[in-house]
Order: C-alpha cells, then structure tokens, then sequence
C-alpha cells in the first residue's frame, strides 16, 4: 500500500437544485455520484468519458477546488476533505492542476515570469532570485525561451499557452498532476508535441498523472491505466492494454468500437448506443447506462451493478460479470 500516492473512496458530489422566489430545493445534480479508485506513485490514470459525466468534476473535487457532498481522499494517507485551509494549502505544493483552456486560466494582465513566479510567492519559496533562476528553469522544460518570460498570455499561440500552464504546475515541485484535457482546445499537431512534452518530464521530475480527456486515442498514448466514467459513475478500470483489448462493459466497447482504425482490412464488431445521455438530475433507476444498453436485462432497470473485480487490476460495474 506505500507505493498508492491517492486513493479515493465513494466521492460524491450533488449539485443543489433550486427554483421559486425563496429558492427553495427542487432536487439536485448527480455530478459524481460513488466514484472510487487509487493512484501509484508514478503512473498515469486517465479518466475518460463524454461530456458531463463527471470527469472535470472529479478532478476539481481531488483539488477541493469544490467541496464534495460524501467520500474520502487520501493523499498520501492524509485526509483532503478534511484539511483547513493552511493544510490545504500546505499540500497543493504537492498537487497541482492544469486547465483545459490554458488562456482562460493565466492571468492576461501579468508577464509570465509573475505568473510562474506567483505560486513560489504563494508558498514561500525560495528568494526573489532563487524565483527568477526557478522560472527561467521551467521555461525551458517545456520547450520556451529565457525572453519570453516578460510578455504577455496574450502574444503566445494556444500551444505555447499550455506548455506556460504546465510550467505553472511544475514550479512547486509537486508530486501529483492533475491534467484536465490539457490538449482538447489544441491541433492535433500540437497535441502530438504536448503529449510528448508530459510524457518527457514525468520521467524527468518522476510526476505521477491524472490525465482526464474525452479522446480514447489520447488516454490509451499517454496512460498506464484508464477509467471510463458515465453519469457519475465510474463504470470500468483496468490496465490501458487490457481496457483496450478486452473491454468488458457494453458502453466501454460501444465507444472504443467508433474509434476509427488506420486499417482498411480490420475488421471489427460494432457496438451501438441508442438515445442520448440522460440528465443527472434525473437518472436512471439501476444501471445508469440500462437506458441506452442493447444488452439491457430486467435487474438492470432496478438494481445498480456493483463495481468490482473481476480479473486481477480489471474492475467494471456490470450485472453481466457479477459475481
């Protein structure tokens, strides 16, 4: 167990629902709804699904970025959820994030050598020129000059944005990162050099991932292990090779089956999703995925699957493996 840097146990989080004059609560939005997994120090698990399944929510819930409704976080067996706020600010030098849109999250009025510097402030770190020696650092990791360090987000092109958002992250020296779709807002050349660039200094630094995206080509590049979350809900998990080669819940083989492949003489089995995501703020009784199931039985519709193991590393919520 020394070797688990994050282990999460039945998070939730439930988003008020409310209406009328006094605001009253008309129900509620199950954003993650009993998400469980841990992470190895020095691995990549990606976390992948469709839009509004929980997966950003997650990751800002592991930052407490927002607070969660239920569960735990143990990082490096501390408690998240239950941290002050000088502790919580003590180990987010240890964890950090990056944001999807790289410009939405940099300051556009600050010179990038303030905001790469600000986190060093923030956490009283080192002097004002052991600061500047750090910054100007960090920008070369990521493939950027010394000079650019006195312009502003503004100048810079989407990738070179993100490469700064990932000098941010790196600069308190953390041990956990947290990428949510870092690349999706990119070309797909330049996602290509981003990915490489991740990749590269994990090893260098030996930075343990959580990689969130929606792209199962991108997830399956750069990740050790994957889950698929749906409504919620974290419905398979196993090794990237296994996941990929031998998917075991349908939705997770009706997404890998519209995959497109380079090949024109594979041939493979599709597997169709019918109707659209149901709202999380009214879900399916059961199996949250039972609405849309072509392999849909009668204990589906009223009892939820449990999520457990069925080979060894392989875990999946699906009455047809139960045990």
């Amino acid at each position: 167990m020394s070797e688990l840097l994050l282990e999460v146990n039945g998070l939730k989080k439930y988003f008020p629902i409310t209406g009328g004059v006094l605001g009253r609560k008309k129900g509620e939005v199950k954003a993650v709804d009993d998400v469980s997994f841990f992470v190895k120090k020095g691995e990549t698990l990606g976390i992948v699904g469709e839009s509004g399944c929980g997966k950003s929510t997650t990751g800002r819930l592991l930052m407490r970025l927002i607070e969660s409704s239920d569960g735990t976080i143990l990082f490096e067996d501390k408690e998240v959820t239950k941290m002050s706020k000088s502790e919580l600010r003590k180990i987010r030098r240890d964890m950090q994030m990056v944001f999807q849109d790289p410009y939405a999250s940099l300051n556009p009025r600050h010179t990038v050598e303030k905001i790469l510097e600000e986190p060093l402030i923030v956490h009283g770190i080192g002097s004002k020129q052991e600061r500047k020696k750090r910054v100007k650092e960090m920008l070369e990791v990521v493939g950027l000059s010394s000079y650019h360090a006195r312009r502003y987000p503004h100048q810079f092109s989407g990738g070179q944005r993100q490469r700064i958002g990932i000098a941010k992250a790196l600069m308190t020296k953390p041990k956990l990162i947290i990428a949510d779709e870092p690349v999706s807002a990119l070309d797909v050349s330049i996602q290509a050099q981003v990915l490489n660039l991740l990749k590269d200094i994990q090893t260098e630094f030996q930075l343990t991932y959580i990689f969130i995206a929606h792209d199962l080509g991108v997830v399956r590049h750069i990740s050790d292990r994957a889950g698929v979350m749906y409504l919620g809900r974290l419905i398979e998990l196993a090794d990237c090779e296994e996941l990929y080669e031998n998917p075991k819940h349908p939705y997770t083989r009706a997404l890998l089956s519209a995959v497109p492949i380079p090949d024109p003489d594979i041939k493979r089995q599709n597997f169709s999703i019918h109707g659209e995501m149901p709202s999380p703020s009214n879900p399916p009784s059961g199996c949250a995925f039972h609405t849309r199931c072509s392999e849909c039985m009668d204990i589906c519709t009223v009892t939820r699957p449990p999520y457990q193991e069925m080979t060894k590393g392989h875990y999946t919520a699906c009455h047809l493996f139960s045990k």
